[in-house]
Order: C-alpha cells, then structure tokens, then sequence
C-alpha cells in the first residue's frame, strides 16, 4: 500500500475504483489538477458527476472485470467496493499497489489549514456556505463537498490558498481500513454539527459512532478548534469523552445566536435579519451559522460572511426547485433520516403556509430501508397533507408505500389537483421522480 502522496508520484497514472461517487468522483478532479493522469471504473456512471468527469478528460470503464482493468501505477479503492469484486481481488492477487481515498486525499491536503465540516445532517450545506464565504473575500478555496454548489458547479477544487474544506462524513474509508474517512483528515477546524444513528450497515449503534468522532477529535491540534451547537446530548457525550482543543458553542452568549423566532442572528451587539438569507428552516439557519463563526475563527468577521450569504444560490437537491408553474412547485431534497425529514417539512410548511403539501419519501439508505428509526420515520412527515412512500423494506403497512416509480405516479396522477406543492425527499437518483412527475403535470 501507497504510505504516502509528494510530489514524486505526479507522474503515475491513477486509476479510482468507484469513481462515480461523489467523494471519489471529487477526488478525482483534485488529482488531476495536482498533475496525476486519472481514470476511474463503476458499475454506472451517471450525472452530474459523470458529466464532471468527462469534462476533465477522465478515462471511465463500466463494471469491474478484471480484464478491462487498466495498467496503472496506483488504484484508489472505494469504500462501495468489497473482497470478492472482481478488480479487488486481481489487485490483491497481483500485490498492485492501491490505497483508499480518503488516505489520499489527506495525504494531498496535509499541509494545508483543513475545515472539516462533520454531523449526521447539514454537512453539505454548511461546506457549501463557507466556501461561498471565502469565495466572496476572493479566497481561493480548496474544498472536496459530497453535492454540487450552484455557485461552483462541481464538487471539488485543490484550490490555492491555504484553506480546505472537506465535507467529513464518519462513513467508513475501504474495505481493508473500517475507521471513518475523517480520521485522515487531520483538520485544524472540526466542526459537528448534529450526530445522530445512521449507516445501520456498518455501525450497530450511537455508541459505535461516537467512538469515531472520538478518535477525529484525538486528531485535531491543541491549538485547533471545535466548533458544535450547545444542547445537543451526543455532541456532549462526546466532549466528555475527551476535547484537548478550543471549544465554542454555537448559542451561547459568547457566540453567534439565532433568536428564538428565528428573525434574527446576533453577534456581540450586531443583529442580522434573517429574512434577508436565501434559505428557508431552522436547520439551514443554523447551517449558516456554522458557516459564519468557522469563518470568523479563520478572520473572516460575521457581517463581512452574512453579506456573502444573501447572495448565496444554495446547494443542487438541498430545498432545490426544480418546477414551477401557476398551479404547482416542486422541490428536490436530500432529506433521508427522520430529522432531516421533519426539518425539510417544517421549512416547506413555513415557506408555503397557506397551501397543500404532498411528500413523496424514497428510503436510498440501508439505515431507512430497513425499519432502524422504525414509527419515528412515519412520524417524520405526519406534518404533510398526504405522504407518499417509496422502497420501504421494513412492511410497515403503511398506506401509500410503493416498491415502484411507475404505480407511485399512477396513482398520484388523478390527485395530483389537490396539492400545490410537491417535496420529493431522496439520497438517490431523484431524477426517476422529478422528470416523469413533472412530465404529468405539464401534460394535465
């Protein structure tokens, strides 16, 4: 295995197995603008990261024979990949040499001053957001973000200034390495932002989950920062466990706050209007705080990152619309676990208070599909007009529970003229939704 990435490897062709997920795919685009020739295999390749990919030149492979595997000096594992692929074991069997990716990208980013956004919920968005603020100041910011900015249009950049942000998830890093990928980052800043029980397949329960935000906190310097919200128990549970860096506390009276009607932030004895943030929720709000005061902790004061925020165009799939007509709006949201379910349809019911909402939920993760949250998944959208539910596993027997996209709009066809406003909440491909349900209400 590769122990280390210098400047002595420019010259090695790399080949990156599962390359058309989003941290893979990302990766990618940072290592070939660090000079790498690049190529990528997975069992699909679909945009937008496709599209980014082949814009930049990258060679993709479909499937994972081992004899459409390319020669190259390094392959970067995917964490989707496991023992029996048919490359994993040719790999293996040969002693190619290979490492996963988020070793690599550590290694490529460990002299820079790293910001590593983590937490269950929020991630993306709080990435987006402060990129968004350095970008305002003119700062050429690096960053690796698991969605796709509306103003950076793709998910990653080396960048060249000191900063990097990276959209630190605790999923684990490769098949031969089950530590979370943000163990390898190193960061100067780590901030989390909720934690709650997810990945169901590769953690048992909360406790395994805070072990690994343990062993990152264990990585971050003295003189580093930790940045959470006050009054979440995990992320206190957590501290206790052991912090040897700077702590600060979102909604105390040292940091920034929202007001309790959410109209306001304040910071010592400014207030900013809310109203004025394109960005509906609580929970954004609070995303954007996370923003604001990790900027402030790099120099960047709050007025100078709220003024970067009003012009922010938010982040493809987070509250996105991606239809509106005289009659009906449809939004695109990767909400997936009950918490980020509630929030989205709280944020919708806040947004659009005097019309009809239908939600249609598709369960993408392992930790959904299979009944963990069980009636706290349903109670998640009780605040709907109607709900409906796709690939639900755990045969619930709710009402309105579909294992396919086409009788799922069928039967929403002859009600689709009671609703004004459909939320469509998924961690997959959501395209197979929004693009034949929009096709329908153009057509009615």
């Amino acid at each position: 295995m590769v122990t280390n990435v210098t400047d002595k490897y420019l010259k090695m062709k790399i080949h990156i197995l599962g390359i058309c997920g989003t941290f893979m795919g990302g990766l990618a685009q940072i290592l070939i603008e660090k000079g790498f020739t690049v190529s990528g295999s997975d069992q699909q390749f679909y945009p937008p990261m496709s599209d980014q990919l082949d814009a930049m030149g990258v060679e993709m492979i479909q499937g994972y024979e081992a004899s459409n595997l390319p020669a190259a000096d390094l392959y970067v594992i995917g964490n989707a990949l496991s023992r029996g692929n048919p490359s994993v074991e040719f790999i293996l069997n040969q002693k190619l040499e290979y490492t996963s990716g988020p070793k690599m990208l550590g290694e490529i980013i460990k002299d820079r001053t790293v910001i590593a956004v983590s937490g269950t919920h929020g991630k993306t968005s709080t990435s987006f957001l402060l990129c968004e603020i350095f970008k305002a100041q003119k700062i050429d910011i690096g960053f690796l973000v698991g969605g796709v900015s509306q103003a950076f249009n793709h998910s990653a950049r080396l960048g060249s200034a000191e900063y990097f942000v990276i959209e630190a998830d605790e999923y684990d890093s490769a098949f031969f390495d089950k530590r979370s990928k943000f163990i390898h980052y190193h960061p100067d800043t780590f901030i989390i932002n909720n934690i709650e029980f997810d990945h169901a397949d590769i953690f048992q329960n909360l406790s395994d989950i805070l072990k690994q935000f343990h062993h990152a906190i264990r990585t971050v310097p003295e003189n580093g920062n930790i940045l959470s919200h006050n009054g979440d128990n995990n992320i206190a549970e957590l501290i206790a466990m052991g912090c040897w860096s700077k702590q600060y506390k979102l909604g105390t009276s040292d940091t920034i706050q929202l007001s309790p009607d959410l109209s306001s932030i304040a910071f010592e004895d400014i207030k900013f209007d809310t109203a004025k943030l394109p960005m509906h929720g609580e929970h954004n709000l609070n995303n954007a705080l996370m923003a604001i005061y990790a900027a402030y902790l790099h120099g960047i004061h709050p007025k100078e990152s709220f003024a970067a925020l009003q012009k922010s165009q938010g982040v493809k799939r987070r509250f996105e619309t991606i239809f509106q007509n005289d009659t009906k709006v449809v939004i695109d949201d990767f909400a997936h676990h009950p918490t980020a379910i509630s929030f989205t349809i709280e944020a919708a019911k806040k947004y659009f208070s005097k019309q009809r909402i239908l939600g249609i939920i598709e369960l993408g993760s392992n930790t959904m599909s299979q009944g963990h949250h069980g009636k706290t998944l349903y109670e998640s959208a009780s605040k709907l007009d109607k709900a409906f539910w796709l690939n639900v596993s755990s045969k619930k027997n709710q009402e309105f529970e579909y294992e396919s996209v086409d009788v799922l709009l069928k039967d929403l066809e002859d009600d689709l003229d009671n609703f004004d406003v459909i939320l469509i909440m998924s961690n997959k491909d959501s395209k197979k939704i929004s693009e034949p349900l929009i096709e329908r209400i153009t057509n009615k």
